[in-house]
């Protein structure tokens, strides 16, 4: 790991930092809730706009109707082509305003 300062005392390292986000996503065949894992000050959305073939999961639950679990992973990779809608839930909402 290489750590360089500027002038001002910022720092750059190798290593990103992800925080992770609880969301749902349906794809064309399967309802999945996970953890997407988002850069630190960034968007959820622009995790999802990433220019990548797959978007990473992690401890993955694919859903069966009525929520049944129907498998369990530690780690999957979801290719985005595949993915019809996203809904992060729990945390923070806000409220819409009308």
């Amino acid at each position: 790991m290489t750590i360089e300062y500027d002038e001002k005392g910022k720092y750059y390292t190798d290593i990103v930092t992800k925080l992770p986000v609880s969301c749902l996503i349906q794809t064309t065949t399967h309802l999945m809730r996970g953890f997407v894992h988002v850069r630190q000050g960034e968007r959820f959305k622009n995790e999802l706009e990433r220019d990548e073939a797959f978007l990473a999961m992690t401890n993955v639950n694919i859903l069966g109707a009525g929520e049944e679990i129907l498998y369990t992973a530690p780690f999957m990779a979801v290719q985005r082509s595949q993915i019809v809608w996203v809904m992060p839930v729990g945390g923070e909402q806000e409220e819409i305003k009308e």
